[in-house]
């Protein structure tokens, strides 16, 4: 059974897909071993991708062509091993639609934060993925905290310049280089 995980932003145009498509990425041979997949708090079902975010996607190995956006719902949240999402405020949306998934949602920054800030040891007796994340769960308290929560949010770059498109694909990036390197040690 593969292992689901979820990206969810605003629109489901931008951030979501975008992070949904570089980790498929970045997961390599691994990706067949997980359902990665995207949804919007206020999404419009059907939705193309904003070109925008598009362009970031395939330069950094994703494959934008097929994405349609879709409405965040509790059974969307409530089937996900893992929630990613692109700002606090989606975050808590996740958890107020599926409030048994509430160990399984992160902003993308704030998991690949955690799983930074880990100690050696921390995951030896880690062996799957859904283990991984409630360890990450049981264990982000144990994180120094941001001096702004805000740090754990990725801006919406829908409708901005193409500075700020590359910017926030590459904060993404970044923080799942580090997700998907722990991912694929578990698959």
């Amino acid at each position: 059974m593969s292992v689901r995980v979820l990206f969810v932003c605003s629109g489901n145009i931008c951030r979501s897909p975008l992070g949904a498509q570089v980790l498929r990425a970045r997961l390599g041979d691994a990706a067949a071993s997980f359902d990665v997949e995207s949804a919007g708090t206020i999404a419009d079902d059907g939705a193309a991708m904003d070109g925008a975010a598009a362009e970031q996607s395939a330069r950094l190995g994703g494959d934008p062509s097929a994405h349609a956006s879709r409405y965040l719902t509790s059974d969307i949240v409530a089937s996900a091993d893992l929630v990613l999402t692109a700002e606090r405020s989606h975050r808590a949306a996740a958890v107020q639609l599926a409030p048994r998934a509430t160990k399984r949602v992160f902003t993308i920054k704030q998991f690949a934060r955690v799983l930074q800030g880990l100690e050696p040891g921390d995951l030896d007796d880690v062996t799957t993925p859904q283990q991984l994340v409630e360890r990450v769960a049981r264990l982000r308290g144990t994180v120094p905290p941001l001096a702004d929560p805000a740090d754990d949010d990725v801006d919406d770059p829908y409708r901005r310049s193409t500075a700020t498109h590359e910017r926030v694909a590459d904060e993404i990036d970044r923080a799942l280089a580090v997700i998907a390197r722990a991912l694929r040690s578990m698959a």
